[in-house]
This record gives structure tokens, C-alpha cells and sequence, in this order.
């Protein structure tokens, strides 16, 4: 009985699981992953000039942190523009964080605010943290006009 159960379990288990099949972008996020950003570099860059927001975003990660790539912050917002217009909530919350430090773009809290609210409004849990925070440092007009930004951007990545 028990060389039975676990046939069938083995049965099971080859009959569900089918061949694995990776691409470019698991390829890239394995190397990433093992701390080779040359390939993980050489693997997202083309997605990411094709129009992938999840590489965009990853690219964006790159130039912030300095992986692979000289740290160039001005290059790091570009990647998470790209990636955050296309709704991608983290690179919305990233995008955020360069606002509000000033990191590849000037300090601009009523922008830091509408990316912030974009990446909670897809349940992004840092950037509700992060509006808590930039709130105080705001005028009510000052958020006023980041929610009118938040609304109008909304409403352009959602047609």
C-alpha cells in the first residue's frame, strides 16, 4: 500500500510540473538573483527598450543602486518613468522616493506625493508609508494639487 501511495504520488507530481520554460526575464532575474548584473543587464536592457515595465522597473533599480552600471540616479528616474507611466506600482513608488530625496530629479514633494499615490492605490504598502511622511511636510494646497496630478495621471494610464 505504501509503494502505491507514493507511485501515485510520483505519478502526480511528474504529470502536473510539464517542462519549465524560462526566458529572457527569468533568465535576467536568475542572474540578478546570483549577483551577475552584467547578464541580467545585457538580458533585461532589450525588453526594457521594447517596452517591458517590469524591466524598466528592474533597470531603474540597477542605475539606482549602481549594479552592474555606473550609480547614475538621472538614468535610474528615466528607467522608472518609463515603467511607472505604464502603471508599474513599484517603479511609481520608486519614481516617489527620487522626488521626495532628490535623487536624478530636484526635490519635488507635490510629485513625490501623486507617484506615491498612484503605487497606493495598487496596494503599494511603502508608498502609504511614504505619503504619511511627506504629508507633513506639505501645504494643503501643495496636496490639493499632487491629488489633481494623482487623478489626472490615474485616469491617462487607465484608457
Amino acid at each position: 500500500m505504501r509503494h502505491a501511495i507514493r507511485m501515485m504520488a510520483l505519478v502526480l507530481a511528474l504529470g502536473l510540473s510539464g517542462p519549465v520554460v524560462a526566458g529572457p526575464f527569468e533568465d535576467a532575474f536568475a542572474a540578478y538573483g546570483k549577483g551577475d548584473y552584467a547578464t541580467a543587464l545585457r538580458l533585461w536592457r532589450p525588453l526594457a527598450d521594447q517596452g517591458d515595465a517590469y524591466a524598466q522597473s528592474n533597470l531603474g533599480s540597477m542605475y539606482r543602486k549602481g549594479e552592474g552600471v555606473p550609480q547614475d540616479y538621472v538614468q535610474a528616474v528615466k528607467w522608472y518613468r518609463k515603467a511607472a507611466e505604464q502603471g508599474h506600482a513599484a517603479a511609481q513608488s520608486n519614481l516617489g522616493v527620487m522626488y521626495g530625496n532628490g535623487a536624478g530629479v530636484p526635490v519635488n514633494n507635490v510629485r513625490a506625493y501623486m507617484w506615491w499615490s498612484l503605487a497606493k492605490a495598487q496596494c503599494d504598502k511603502g508608498a502609504a508609508e511614504h505619503l504619511d511622511i511627506v504629508k507633513k511636510l506639505m501645504t494643503p494646497a501643495d496636496i490639493a494639487k499632487a491629488q489633481a496630478l494623482a487623478t489626472e495621471t490615474w485616469e491617462k494610464l487607465s484608457n
